[in-house]
């Protein structure tokens, strides 16, 4: 409550403000509030939740049942369906990440981006929580599609949830950090959607997730080295079909993936994957930190 001074002024308490001082603390906590951010706006949209799913699903259940009986017998008794099912996963988590980062562009059309950049932390924070959150909800919404696992003949083994948990993950964050970094250069809502359907389909259907990499043209190959979506759908298609009664390599629909003759191993994949991700990040921050 207020108090009359000697002149007749009503003197007013104010909250104690807690000024940022720029420490890692700060930052962390501008990264935690932007991450929490994006967990708080999808658990809120059920819509987005359950269609995000329904495509997937579409492609496991309709695509792959209809080609399995169109395609040879493999050995073991290897169902097509779950061949597509790493790809499935690489599929919500591709279009969940760069779905997310959408937000950025309607941030900056109504103004609350520009809030966020002048506050006073870091812009790589901002960017950083943007980044980590887009990536958990991908993750998220690809354990839900995992839980169809059994549906397609995969098992349900702790170690094989626990390594496509963390190579979702992973993959998600760079599909993330690539997707912010585009999203920063974009200032309509309708530019990002034109712009991210020209690398978002060729990216998928590059990847291997619908079709095996072997015995293809030259040129078709090369293209698909080079996306780095390919190296994710391979390592967890290797390290679901480890648990699986399957000779990895038996047949086109389980051979690994080669540069040249030489058969990449799993961390090499992953490496390259991690490495994507810190390069598009990096240009990500370099962006935020030129925006005006």
């Amino acid at each position: 409550m207020g108090t009359m001074g000697a002149a007749g002024a009503t003197a007013i308490e104010v909250a104690p403000v807690r000024e940022a001082v720029g420490t890692w603390a700060e930052s962390l906590r501008a990264v935690r509030v932007v991450w929490r951010r994006e967990l708080i706006r999808w658990s809120r949209n059920r819509t987005r939740i359950v269609t995000a799913c329904m495509q997937p699903v579409l492609f496991l259940l309709v695509l792959g049942s209809g080609l399995s009986g169109l395609l040879p017998h493999q050995p073991g008794n290897l169902d097509f369906r779950t061949f597509m099912f790493p790809g499935v996963l690489a599929m919500i988590v591709l279009f969940t990440s760069i779905f997310s980062t959408v937000s950025i562009v309607w941030d900056g059309e109504f103004g609350f981006m520009r809030e966020m950049l002048v506050a006073p932390v870091p812009r790589a924070a901002v960017v950083v929580g943007k980044c980590l959150g887009g990536a958990t909800v991908a993750t998220i919404q690809g354990t839900i599609l995992l839980s169809l696992a059994g549906l397609v003949h995969v098992p349900y083994s702790p170690v094989l949830i626990v390594t496509v948990l963390a190579e979702m993950a992973l993959t998600a964050f760079t599909l993330t950090s690539f997707g912010v970094l585009v999203a920063s250069r974009m200032e309509q809502v309708e530019s990002f959607q034109v712009v991210m359907q020209l690398f978002v389909l060729p990216m998928f259907f590059l990847s291997g997730a619908v079709f095996p990499l072997g015995d293809l043209p030259r040129w078709l190959e090369v293209l698909t080295r080079i996306d780095p979506l390919t190296y994710a759908v391979d390592a967890i298609r290797r390290g679901i079909f480890g648990h699986l009664r399957v000779s990895f390599g038996s047949s086109a629909f389980s051979r690994p993936l080669t540069w040249g003759h030489w058969q990449l191993p799993v961390g090499v994949e992953l490496a390259i994957v991690a490495a994507v991700g810190l390069v598009m990040i990096g240009g990500a921050i370099a962006q935020f930190s030129r925006v005006e």
